[in-house]
């Protein structure tokens, strides 16, 4: 019977698209993963604000980036970004745009994928360009991220999605917290409808990545609360002028006001801009089968059914 079962379910492809994994990077005793969360109700409409709009699936990190997954890749060959606001898991911050954008970078050298930034490090700062239709992986319509990427930084969109969404794709809530009631300030936990803000400036600063509050519908944490993290968009949402502001969301742990998690609340700062309190997540794409893919998959899951009921009956 669970042959059966286990042959309907790869069938029907149900599995594939909902599943949250980890995938790892870095080597040795560096090593480290990244827990994702897979983003699907594909083409669903934005909120009434003009936010969370996404036309196909994606998965996003289901915890915010910390200081010891900077370490450790840092140990495995990343170069030329530094964090150290806070120590072990708690999150990594005092870090800039073009620092998370040089990460994600990495992430996807790392692993043979191109890179999702046109970055060029001088010697003593980050700069960028746009990628141009003479570049393999040139978007048109978003001319900072490469289409050939494999990782990158949620765009506004996406990171709003995740964090407001309804997994069942019938709306949004007004905190990322699943609710539209303010969520409960805490210093840390994982219990639902909390999240980590209006603790004051020190201590006791923000928890672990791993206990920052409860969850969004979808499943991911510390979208509100605890650090603010930056998104790939630019303040115009245009990603046409390297020099524009970049969109920041989420609130922070010693901010006292609600406000400032819920979906209305938008804020930007320069792409070098290093504070405390700021860091980021990573998005990627949702690794789906072709349709030829799935063919092959529903016939070798028909010839399992055909087998078992041959050998049963």
């Amino acid at each position: 019977m669970k042959k059966l079962l286990l042959a309907t379910a790869i069938l029907s492809g149900a599995s594939l698209t909902t599943s949250a994994h980890a995938d790892t990077f870095g080597t040795g005793t560096n090593q480290f993963t990244l827990d994702f969360t897979t983003i699907g109700n594909t083409n669903n409409s934005a909120d009434t604000n003009g936010y969370g709009s996404v036309g196909y699936a994606y998965r996003i990190g289901t915890y915010e980036i910390s200081q010891n997954q900077i370490t450790a890749a840092t140990a495995s060959g990343l170069q030329n970004v530094t964090a150290g606001a806070w120590t072990g898991d708690r999150p990594a911050a005092h870090m800039s745009w073009y620092e998370s954008a040089a990460f994600v970078n990495w992430l996807n050298t790392s692993k043979g994928f191109a890179p999702a930034y046109n970055l060029t490090w001088s010697g003593s700062t980050w700069s960028m360009s746009l990628w141009t239709v003479s570049n393999a992986g040139y978007d048109a319509n978003n001319e900072y991220r490469s289409s050939l990427a494999k990782y990158f930084l949620p765009s506004e969109n996406e990171f709003y999605k995740a964090a407001f969404g309804k997994s069942d794709g019938s709306g949004y809530y007004l905190y990322p917290t699943a609710g539209n009631s303010a969520p409960t300030a805490v210093t840390s936990g994982t219990a639902s409808g909390t999240a980590v803000y209006n603790q004051g400036w020190i201590p006791p600063g923000p928890a672990s990545i791993y206990e920052a509050g409860g969850r969004s519908s979808y499943g991911t944490m510390g979208q509100g609360g605890n650090i603010q993290e930056w998104q790939e968009s630019s303040s115009d949402g245009t990603n046409n002028n390297v020099g524009d502001q970049r969109m920041v969301r989420g609130g922070y742990w010693y901010g006292a006001s609600s406000d400032r998690l819920d979906s209305s609340t938008r804020s930007s700062f320069g792409p070098s801009t290093d504070i405390v309190n700021l860091g980021f997540r990573v998005a990627s794409v949702d690794i789906i089968p072709e349709p030829s893919t799935y063919g092959l998959f529903g016939l070798g899951a028909l010839a399992v059914v055909i087998a078992y009921r041959r050998k049963t009956a």
